[in-house]
């Protein structure tokens, strides 16, 4: 199931060769694949080229001149291919395009399941691995909302918070992404390998590891900054002063992610991350509505179903609170300014409806007046 074509002359026989050399990382594969036209061509370069590329040292030298030595892509490959999972590189389809905004994207995920474009429209939920009953309440209930509305929740199979998540958007039918800190071969933690089944049946799982990679503390980390990057935003639920999670609120920052915090009791050790990231700045959520309505426009329009299985293309996630009444005024409002006169003809809604209705949209931030009877879609 990878990208792999069975061929000894497939591309990305060299990529995984670089890839996986130990102390070569995605910033340093990118450096060298700017100086060099492909990663053949860096396995073939000189000693003296590679030294020139910034952040390419004598060790790193030799590992690049040898890389047999470091890694067996073949078995590597043969083991993916045993486990079902597929080998992703940045130039493939299947690659999460939200990833592609990071300045370190990992040149090579490996991936089991399905990522659909839908998952585009995605919302992180982490937190702290030891929650309160008033932490797993709220998740359960932000997880499950999301989910229905057509988010997919993104988390990292860790304990507590996380594991909550993905069970949650799981038990309301919904699509769910887990992100790995070490590989997929032994999952972390162990009673987690369930879940990690139903997490692959409704969404996948993603790691930059090979499936041999056992979790380090450092590898956590770098897991986060791809929770808050295939993310719209990270909610965080529950964090004590030095919890993995604020890490992920303050890489998502970093990322030009929006970042919510659940507020807590003043009290609960468990709730003065979140407290204090409030205090700083981040938005309070209390509810799925606030989440959605505090999301901007996406880039890119996502193509999502309604409530009769139709589909339609969604501009912003609050659209996602909309009736079907206000989806049909929205959709006859164009990015140029449209009369009231003209919504009303094509919706063949009374004018008081829709009078009503654009007052609702003007709320929700979807829609502006250029004029008295003129509106735009934002």
């Amino acid at each position: 199931m990878s990208e792999f074509s069975g061929n000894v002359d497939d591309p990305l026989i060299p990529l995984l060769r670089l890839a996986m050399l130990p102390g070569i990382g995605p910033r340093t594969l990118t450096a060298l694949l700017e100086c060099f036209d492909s990663p053949s061509d860096v396995l073939a370069a000189s000693s003296d080229a590679l030294m020139r590329v910034a952040g390419v040292g004598p060790k790193l030298v030799d590992a690049i001149r040898s890389p047999n030595a470091q890694v067996d892509v073949e078995d590597l490959i043969a083991e993916c291919q045993r486990l079902q999972i597929q080998i992703v590189p940045q130039a493939a389809d299947g690659y999460p395009k939200r990833l592609l905004e990071l300045c370190d994207a990992p040149p090579v995920l490996f991936m089991r399941g399905t990522f659909l474009k839908e998952d585009e429209l995605a919302v992180a939920i982490v937190g702290t691995r030891h929650p309160t009953p008033y932490g797993r309440r709220q998740t359960q209930v932000l997880a499950a909302g999301l989910a229905r509305a057509g988010v997919t929740i993104v988390s990292g199979l860790a304990r507590g918070i996380d594991g909550i998540a993905h069970q949650a958007a799981l038990d309301a039918g919904g699509r769910t992404i887990a992100v790995l800190g070490g590989g997929m071969g032994a999952i972390y933690p162990a009673e987690h390998g369930g879940l990690a089944d139903d997490v692959t049946a409704n969404g996948c799982l993603i790691s930059e590891n090979p499936p041999w990679a056992k979790p380090r503390a450092g590898m956590f980390p770098q897991r986060n900054r791809l929770i808050s990057g295939l993310s719209l935003g990270v909610c965080v639920i529950e964090a004590a002063d030095r919890s993995g999670a604020l890490i992920t609120a303050r890489l998502a920052s970093e990322q030009g992610r929006d970042c919510f915090a659940l507020p807590g009791p003043v009290n609960s050790r468990m709730s003065r991350g979140t407290n204090q990231l409030i205090r700083d700045g981040v938005t309070l959520i209390q509810s799925v509505d606030d989440i959605l309505e505090s999301l901007g426009p996406l880039s890119q329009p996502v193509q999502v179903r309604d409530a009769d299985d139709a589909p339609r293309q969604l501009h912003q996630p609050a659209e996602l609170l909309l009736n079907e009444q206000e989806c049909q005024v929205l959709d006859a409002i164009g990015a140029m300014a449209t009369s009231i006169d003209e919504i009303i003809a094509n919706t063949k809604l009374p004018a008081h409806r829709v009078l009503s209705t654009v007052s609702v949209l003007e709320m929700r931030r979807l829609v502006r007046r250029t004029g008295g009877q003129h509106l735009v879609r934002i």
